[in-house]
C-alpha cells in the first residue's frame, strides 16, 4: 500500500488534482476523489474544464452509474467504481484510505503539520510506503 502526500502550496487542489487524475486514467486506473460537497463541485468543474486537454469522464458516486465512472467523486471513502487509488482532496486522512492499493493526500501549507504527524505514524506501519510529491506551481515534483 503506498501513500502519496502532494503539497501544493501555490494553487489550489482543484487546480492540480486534474493533472494527477489525466496520468491515472492514462495509466487505466480507477479513482475515488474524496471531500466535502463544495470541494466536489469545484473539483467536478475543474475536471470538466481540462477537458480541452483530454476528457475526463467523472460523476457524483450519489448518482446512477457511479460504478462505471472512471473518477468517482464522493463525500465517502468507499469506491463503488471498483477504484484502487483514491484521492483525498481535502487534505484529511481517513484511515479507511488503507483499504486501498494507493492513497493520495492533498494539502497546502496549512495541512503542513498535521501531514508531517500523519507521516511519522504511518511510516512506522507495517506494509505501507510513503512518497512526497511537491506542486512548483506548474508540475509535480517528487522529493526525497
Amino acid at each position: 500500500m503506498r501513500v502519496g502526500f502532494y503539497l501544493a502550496a501555490t494553487q489550489p487542489v482543484e487546480r492540480v488534482l486534474p493533472q494527477v487524475a489525466r496520468a491515472a486514467v492514462r495509466a487505466g486506473q480507477r479513482m475515488l476523489v474524496v471531500g466535502d460537497a463544495p470541494l466536489l463541485a469545484r473539483l467536478d468543474q475543474a475536471l470538466w474544464d481540462s477537458a480541452a486537454e483530454d476528457f475526463l469522464a467523472h460523476g457524483p458516486a450519489d448518482q446512477p452509474h457511479a460504478a462505471r465512472q472512471p473518477i468517482l467523486l464522493s463525500a465517502e471513502c468507499r469506491a463503488p467504481n471498483g477504484a484502487q487509488l483514491v484521492a483525498l482532496a481535502d487534505g484529511q486522512w481517513r484511515d479507511d484510505a488503507l483499504a486501498f492499493a494507493r492513497a493520495l493526500l492533498f494539502f497546502d501549507e496549512s495541512g503542513r503539520d498535521a501531514s508531517r504527524a500523519l507521516w511519522r505514524d504511518l511510516k512506522g506501519r507495517e506494509g505501507v510506503e510513503l512518497e512526497f510529491h511537491e506542486h512548483d506551481g506548474t508540475r509535480w515534483h517528487s522529493r526525497g
